[in-house]
């Protein structure tokens, strides 16, 4: 189907690392943001989650392929760029919670079909390994500079209130997105 198509193994390493190195960062925020939702919301949210996720599967046999692997990371990725700069621009709202909550329940949609791609496009041991490797680096990074940049906000900024300190975090997750989507489309290089 993509003939054309080169994967650049190395470029999707860095990716995934910088995918892992932006959960790390971000993983602590999320509750602080999540903060105006009612739980009610996350059943909701997980009834959503779980509906759509079969029907994805029911699509595994057209789209496990590079092509629509390609298509759908660029979705997650722009998805989640979307949501940092509407945090960045609207910050702390019940609206803004809500669309934020969304936002990650459409891409956690298509985690299962991006692990399950990644294993059949990167059909072999190695490269896999290095992938995973990477991944774990990469959180292992992002949750250390999660914990310093806080820190030093509290110390050096005089800055506690954790609303604000999460606002600013979000300075570096949109450098780290971006990142993210520079690896992953030097990832999937056409050729001539």
């Amino acid at each position: 189907m993509l003939s054309n198509l080169n994967l650049n193994q190395r470029a999707f390493i860095i990716y995934k690392w910088f995918n892992s190195l932006f959960l790390g960062v971000s993983i602590g925020s999320v509750f602080t943001i999540y903060e105006p939702l009612d739980p009610s919301v996350y059943s909701l949210g997980g009834i959503f989650l779980a509906l759509v996720m079969i029907i994805v599967a029911k699509f595994y046999h057209k789209i496990l392929n590079p092509y629509y692997f390609f298509r759908i990371s660029i979705l997650v990725e722009l998805i989640v760029l979307a949501m940092l700069v509407s945090f960045l621009i609207f910050s702390y709202s019940y609206q803004t919670a809500l669309f934020i909550y969304i936002g990650y329940q459409i891409t956690f949609v298509f985690g299962s079909y991006l692990i399950r791609a990644e294993t059949l496009v990167f059909n072999d041991n190695e490269v896999l390994t290095k992938i995973d490797m990477a991944k774990q680096i990469g959180y292992l990074v992002g949750m250390a500079i999660s914990y310093l940049f806080y820190k030093g906000l509290e110390y050096y900024e005089l800055i506690l209130d954790k609303q604000e300190q999460v606002y600013n975090i979000h300075f570096i997750l949109v450098a780290i997105e971006l990142s993210v989507l520079y690896f992953l489309i030097r990832a999937f290089t056409k050729t001539d």
